[in-house]
C-alpha cells in the first residue's frame, strides 16, 4: 500500500484517474487529500468534508479476474472493509445497500467506485471513500451526517483510520480475488442496515413498508411488503425513509 497526500484536490477520484493515465501504477495506490474541493458523491451529488478534519481518499484495483456479472462483489468488500476498520472503534457500523456506512440512523461515511472496462472485462476501479472523521458542523443539505468525533467524544487520529481502512479493504479484496464469494455475501448480509423488521421506502408509485428479503448476486435490492408482495429495484430506483 502506497499512499500518496496532496493538499488540496478537487476530487481524489479524478486524481487518481489521472494518474493512471499517465503511467501504468501499482494496484493499491491510494490519493488522499487533506482538502477536497469538489467531492463527488451517489446519485451526482456533492460530498461536504471540512479541510484536515475526514478521510477524503481513492484506491486504485485492477479487478481483471471478476467477472462482469460479478461486479457487485466489489461493491460489497470495500463496504466489509470500511465497516470492519470502524468496527474497532464503533458499534454498531452498518452497511446501508449498497455501500454507505451507518451509525444508527445516520450516514458515516459514502462510496464513489468508478469502473473503467476493456472489452468485456474490468480494466481498472477507483474506489473513492469518504469518511466524516472529526467534522463537528455540517453545512450542506445533506439529510444525516455524522462522524467518528461526534459519536465517540474525542478526536481520532485520521492517518491511523486511513491506513486501518485501506488495509482492511485490501485484506477483503483478496478475499474476492481468492473466490471466498459465499463468504463475502453472507458476511454482506449480515452487516446491513435494516436487515430485519418492516421499513418505510418509496418508489416511483410512492411509499411502502417492506422488509428486506436479500440482495442478490446483481445487486438488486429484493424486497417484501407486509402484503407479502415481492419487488426489486435497482440502483437510484428506490429511497429508505
Amino acid at each position: 500500500m502506497h499512499i500518496i497526500k496532496v493538499k488540496s484536490a478537487t476530487s481524489t477520484n479524478d486524481l487518481l484517474k489521472d494518474l493512471a493515465k499517465q503511467q501504468t501504477q501499482e494496484e493499491g495506490l491510494v490519493v488522499f487529500a487533506e482538502n477536497q474541493t469538489d467531492g463527488k458523491g451517489q446519485r451526482g451529488n456533492s460530498w461536504e468534508s471540512e479541510p484536515g478534519k475526514n478521510i477524503a481518499c481513492s484506491l486504485l484495483l485492477y479487478p481483471t479476474f471478476l467477472p462482469l456479472n460479478q461486479h457487485f462483489l466489489l461493491s460489497e468488500v470495500v463496504a466489509l472493509g470500511i465497516k470492519s476498520a470502524l468496527d474497532s472503534y464503533i458499534q454498531p457500523v452498518e452497511i446501508k445497500w449498497p455501500n454507505d456506512i451507518y451509525y444508527g440512523n445516520k450516514k458515516l461515511c459514502g462510496v464513489l467506485i468508478e469502473n473503467e472496462l476493456l472489452g468485456a472485462q474490468f480494466s481498472q476501479s477507483i474506489i473513492g471513500i469518504g469518511l466524516n472523521v472529526n467534522q463537528e458542523v455540517f453545512l450542506s443539505d445533506a439529510p444525516n451526517p455524522v462522524s467518528m468525533k461526534q459519536i465517540l467524544g474525542k478526536e481520532v487520529s485520521i492517518e491511523s483510520v486511513l491506513e486501518e481502512t485501506i488495509q482492511a479493504v485490501l485484506a477483503w479484496y483478496e478475499k474476492l480475488r481468492n473466490g471466498e464469494t459465499e463468504t463475502i455475501a453472507r458476511s454482506y448480509q449480515n452487516a446491513l442496515y435494516r436487515k430485519s423488521g418492516f421499513h418505510d421506502y418509496e418508489d416511483s408509485h410512492g411509499t411502502f413498508t417492506a422488509r428486506i428479503d436479500r440482495i442478490g448476486d446483481d445487486g438488486f435490492l429484493h424486497l417484501i411488503t407486509r402484503e407479502g408482495e415481492k419487488r426489486s429495484y435497482a440502483f437510484k430506483e428506490i429511497v429508505f425513509r
